[in-house]
């Protein structure tokens, strides 16, 4: 049986807590042994031994061994998977203020993806494949993946939730189950900026521009819902979405470890070769495809109407923005 390392990052959040035991469930990694090395701030790493007895007590027979730690740069040697977790979130008080906008989580995020992204570069796995799950995801990956200057790994931005999200409204819909809709694409930022793509998805095997002819519901009402829905989320429970976002990481990862079925895709966002009109390096959501040797690459075959180019294209400016705010992080 072979093993993997996964690295956690804001492990002793509530992400973290519904995300660390399916990763050793059997289920995500298969047959494999995963060693899990979970990391915190200082202020709250104590608390992650009562999350390793619970794991103990679980008996889990994919998994091997666990640590935790506060010394990012110890717990990345040799990782095969970083999911980074860890951020300041929308909605909380810091430093005497709420931190409510991009412009915020960007300045204080940023930094900690830069120590993050070189100790990842340096320390992880050539081939290792990291997940950004903190907000704002996007460009938390962009800042890593230059830390890094290690182009053979693997950096990816979130977007499956948003993903999840719109194939559920869909189902609601159209009444046809979940499970029956594929092809979902999240184009640009996982941000209210997003555009998903209900002209390209299937829903049982019919193409979403075909089933559902309501330009006026797709512009009023499906992509205001999934733009928005996290912060309907944090509006209905007081805090960021944490079940449904952990979710959301364990199926990139699956869709990550699996090749991908023919004619479909998953989304996520990585960085641009240019593919789709977006500018090299940017980090954006795009439809993507898992190689049978396990490499990821971008479904390049897909066209857009004018509608949902314009969409686009905003997402694409906002990204650009993030970017040209944060060059000081990028020397």
């Amino acid at each position: 049986m072979s093993t993997i390392k996964v690295v956690v990052t804001g492990a002793a959040g509530q992400i973290a807590y519904s995300l660390i035991p399916r990763l050793v469930d059997g289920k995500t990694f298969g047959d494999k042994t995963v060693d899990l090395c979970l990391v915190e701030i200082p202020q709250v790493v104590d608390k992650l031994k009562g999350l390793v007895m619970e794991l103990e007590d679980s008996y889990f027979p994919n998994m091997g061994e666990v640590s935790y730690t506060s010394n990012f740069e110890e717990a990345s040697v040799n990782g095969d998977w970083f999911l980074l977790v860890g951020s300041i979130p929308r909605g909380i008080v810091y430093n005497g203020k709420k931190i409510e906008e991009r412009s915020d989580l960007l300045s204080i995020n940023g930094g900690i993806f830069v120590d993050q992204g070189k100790a990842i570069g340096k320390n992880g796995n050539d081939n290792a494949k990291v997940l950004v799950v903190g907000n704002p995801a996007n460009t938390n990956a962009l800042i890593g993946k230059n830390a890094a200057n290690n182009n053979s790994q693997t950096w990816m931005a979130m977007t499956m939730l948003d993903s999840n999200r719109a194939k559920s409204i869909l189902s609601k819909k159209t009444n046809k189950n979940i499970s029956e809709i594929t092809n979902m694409i999240i184009w640009g930022n996982h941000s209210p900026t997003m555009y998903p793509d209900s002209e390209n998805a299937f829903i049982s095997g019919q193409r979403g521009s075909d089933l559902i002819n309501d330009m006026e519901w797709i512009e009023s009402d499906f992509l205001p819902s999934v733009q928005q829905r996290g912060k309907a989320v944090i509006n209905a429970r007081g805090a960021s979405s944490a079940t449904s976002a952990a979710k959301a990481a364990i199926d990139t990862v699956i869709a990550c470890e699996t090749p991908t079925d023919h004619g479909d895709c998953f989304s996520a966002a990585i960085a641009s070769d240019g593919a789709y009109d977006v500018p090299e390096g940017l980090i954006c959501g795009y439809p993507l495809m898992t190689l049978e040797d396990g490499s990821i690459e971008i479904k390049r075959d897909l066209s857009l109407s004018e509608f949902a180019l314009s969409k686009f294209q905003i997402s694409i400016d906002e990204l650009v923005s993030e970017r040209d705010a944060v060059k000081h992080l990028m020397q």
